[in-house]
């Protein structure tokens, strides 16, 4: 299995062979949190077997030959039933695999991505960051701290200027219920997380990342509300307001 420095060579060989040919490629997942996160290590030791990209719908059409180029191999059968919106590729020699999300990032809930991918060099924005890992309905452990990591090593504010643009999220849960309602499941998740004694955390750094969960609770607070999120507000949990995800085979 892959050690940091290695995948982290791959993901930027990718990203800047993807930048010289004018393709949009910005990374999402597990190793956008590691680049985006400081002493990472404080947390807990991972491998990244894989690499999770986000591209834009109009550059969807190139990365067969791209990937190609780059020593990867389609996933054919995935790839035809599902390339419009997720693409996966293959290198063969290292079992590394290369997971595409296409135009928006769709597992329990959706995150549209076109449009703002310009605004990080190599990883998402860190308002789509956070909530890629908040928007998953049966959170782990791993992703959990996932989410604290970012909120420790990154600012809460209302752009996108290294800082988790807080507006943003208000904007994407105000329009969508279903996501309001998982992302605040996820954060007293977190918050029970970072509370506890054993993991590697100074109280300033738990105290700073309980604080900038609670900035994400005020917006919520604070943010227009349609009638109809008032009224699926009203129903709640008794109707399943996710998408359930289907586990992609390796």
């Amino acid at each position: 299995m892959p050690t940091h420095p290695d995948i982290l060579d791959e993901m930027n060989r990718l990203i800047e062979a993807a930048r010289a040919q004018e393709i949009f490629l910005r990374v999402i997942g597990g190793l956008a949190v590691r680049v985006k996160s400081g002493d990472y290590q404080k947390f807990f030791t991972r491998e990244y077997p894989d690499i999770d990209f986000v591209t834009i719908d109009k550059d969807r059409r190139r990365l067969e030959a791209f990937f190609k180029e780059m020593h990867y191999e389609s996933n054919k059968q995935f790839n035809l039933l599902n390339g419009t919106s997720r693409q996966i590729y293959h290198d063969d020699t290292t079992g590394r695999r290369i997971d595409i999300f296409v135009g928006d990032f769709q597992m329990c809930h959706k995150l549209p991505m076109n449009g703002r991918l310009h605004l990080d060099p190599v990883t998402v924005p860190l308002a789509e960051l956070l909530l890629s890992k908040a928007q998953i309905v049966e959170l782990n452990r791993k992703d959990a701290l996932d989410m604290a990591s970012i909120l420790l090593y990154n600012e809460t504010g209302n752009d996108d200027d290294n800082k988790i643009n807080l507006e943003y999220i208000a904007q994407l849960c105000s329009q969508d219920w279903g996501l309001y309602k998982t992302t605040s499941i996820n954060l007293k998740r977190v918050e029970e997380i970072v509370s506890e004694e054993k993991l590697n955390l100074t109280e300033a750094e738990r105290a700073l990342i309980k604080q900038r969960v609670s900035d994400i609770y005020q917006v919520f607070e604070a943010m227009p509300k349609s009638m109809p999120w008032k009224l699926r507000d009203k129903v709640g949990t008794r109707v399943r307001w996710y998408e359930e995800v289907e586990e992609v085979a390796r």
